[in-house]
């Protein structure tokens, strides 16, 4: 949908690992992530879609800047940079439905 192959999974995964395992390292770096984010989201008191999507947005705007440490030239890249926008918000949409007051 972007025109871009960048993936979270693979990004997190090789710096955890260079082997054959970044997937697997890649994905449950990413998952323990966003059970993190969603149980410090519960934990705040914050509810609804519209909420999730707020903080969802404002972490991916205040960790941006960080994936220069491992692929600078992911820092100057709209496509990558809208592609993970798009996606924050549908977690934030999701974790916001999931969790009601």
């Amino acid at each position: 949908m972007f025109g871009t192959t960048h993936s979270d999974v693979r990004l997190l995964g090789r710096v955890v690992t260079r082997g054959p395992l970044w997937r697997v390292a890649g994905l449950a770096v990413h998952c323990t992530n966003g059970a993190i984010f969603g149980l410090v989201f519960e934990r705040t008191g914050l509810r609804g879609p519209k909420a999730g999507v707020v903080v969802a947005e404002i972490e991916n705007v205040a960790l941006w800047p960080a994936v220069a440490l491992v692929d600078r030239s992911l820092l100057r890249d709209r496509r990558v940079f809208a592609q993970e926008a798009a996606m924050h918000a549908l977690f934030g949409a999701v974790l916001g439905t999931l969790v009601r007051g």
